[in-house]
């Protein structure tokens, strides 16, 4: 345990280094699934490994120990955690439980607010147009999700520019892009190490979009002068909420535009995959070795209070007072109960 529980937290720290950067090369849907996953298991193996490290370094309070009837002996020879360590670990978990409640709650008033705002924009259709000059466009995530563009925004776009607006705003309601950016930001807000994937994941869910919308009108050309006007015409006005053409970082969407097809790569994501499987493994192994030095501990301190009764013992000679480890004076786990 004393390398394996560290390996998550590792992992996590190589992910946020690397990924970022090597997300925008590749195809971005397996982008934007490849780093979804990547944040979900190092944020669980993140706050797992914490959770682990605390409870060993906790567990060799005399008091602790006493409650959960293990000895203190046994489990600092056998794997001893600072209990310096165990507080760092108790509070940085803490800490991320607690933003990681505060970012649900947000996401949960964001998804109802967007739900609310498809029923008050006027019409029925999936298109709602605002009779507003402030060019604006974006896409309402719901059941079903609207996309709404202002009168200001169409008048900034010629007619094939406006088919590749709609088009990437539809890519984003198709590809469910509201879910990966709701595991980014739970997941950034559980392990703040996590924000570079997900400011990367947001820029990822864009160039989905826009490569979605070039094989939908069949011009990437086209595209990228949407993206660029529609970025002009919004500029210095705030961003919305919601999944929009303006978003992300234009100039490198653009260019992106202007190149050819990002080609499938897989040793990326098969060396991601390898640290993901090797975060996963560790955790499950950490969790075993813990659960193993537990036992190991609660057996020693049976032993021990066995040895105790054996010394003071006048009962029957032929009893044995060990047989509390392991019949009537020991609990379902083999615990001495006292």
């Amino acid at each position: 345990m004393r390398i394996s529980v560290y390996v998550p937290l590792v992992v996590t720290v190589v992910l946020a280094v690397l990924a970022p950067r090597a997300a925008r090369r590749p195809a971005p849907r397996l982008a934007a699934w490849s780093l979804a996953c990547a944040a979900l298991v190092t944020a669980i193996g993140w706050l797992g490994s914490l959770a682990l490290l605390a409870f060993t370094g906790f567990a060799q309070i005399p008091e602790v120990a006493e409650e959960g009837h293990w000895s203190v002996t046994a489990l600092r020879a056998q794997d001893p955690v600072s209990l310096g360590v165990a507080t760092v670990s108790a509070l940085t978990l803490a800490a991320g439980l607690v933003s990681l409640g505060v970012a649900a709650v947000r996401q949960g008033r964001y998804v109802l607010w967007a739900r609310r705002e498809c029923g008050r924009v006027p019409g029925d259709t999936e298109l709602a147009v605002l009779d507003d000059e402030a060019p604006q466009a974006f896409a309402l995530p719901g059941t079903p999700g609207r996309i709404v563009v202002s009168r200001g925004m169409l008048r900034c776009l010629g007619d094939a520019e406006r088919e590749a607006l709609l088009a990437h705003e539809r890519a984003h309601l198709r590809g469910r892009h509201h879910h990966f950016q709701t595991v980014w930001r739970l997941t950034a807000a559980a392990n703040p190490l996590l924000r570079p994937l997900a400011e990367a994941g947001g820029f990822v869910l864009e160039r989905w979009a826009d490569e979605e919308a070039a094989a939908r009108i069949g011009s990437r050309t086209v595209v990228a002068r949407a993206v660029g006007r529609a970025a002009l015409a919004s500029a210095g006005m705030p961003r919305p909420a919601s999944l929009a053409a303006t978003g992300g970082a234009v100039p490198q969407r653009v260019q992106a535009l202007l190149a050819p097809p990002p080609p499938r790569r897989t040793l990326p994501f098969a060396a991601g995959a390898l640290l993901l499987t090797l975060c996963c493994a560790s955790l499950a192994n950490a969790a075993s070795d813990s659960e193993n030095l537990v036992e190991s501990a609660e057996r020693a301190q049976c032993a021990a209070d066995a040895g105790a009764l054996g010394a003071a013992w006048t009962g029957h000679p032929g009893q044995r007072p060990e047989a509390c480890c392991h019949a009537g004076g020991a609990d379902g786990h083999g615990r001495h109960r006292r």
